[in-house]
């Protein structure tokens, strides 16, 4: 609701499943450091359980915001799971 300034409250969550449970690990460890850096407004959390990633984003902000919040997580995931390709690939 851009340009209201009664902002209601959005929610999304994201889940992510990966072959193995220590992959879904490491990407909800690389990632959760965000839980604790949201602006204020916006609430994100990151947990795992076997080999899904869940992360459930609340935001009492604009629709915009949520969306760019998601991006960035997105964008975060896809970089830890290149990470690990190459780690894994150099071990």
């Amino acid at each position: 609701m851009e340009g209201n300034s009664r902002a209601r409250r959005l929610e999304a969550e994201i889940t992510l499943e990966y072959e193995r449970p220590k992959v879904a690990e490491a990407i909800a460890r690389a990632v959760s450091p965000d839980n604790f850096e949201a602006p204020s407004g916006l609430s994100v959390k990151t947990t795992w359980k076997n080999s899904t990633v869940f992360t459930k984003i609340i935001s009492k902000r604009e629709r915009s915001k949520l969306v760019a919040t998601i991006d960035d997580l997105l964008f975060c995931v896809s970089t830890a799971e290149k990470t690990l390709q190459v780690a894994t690939k150099t071990k």
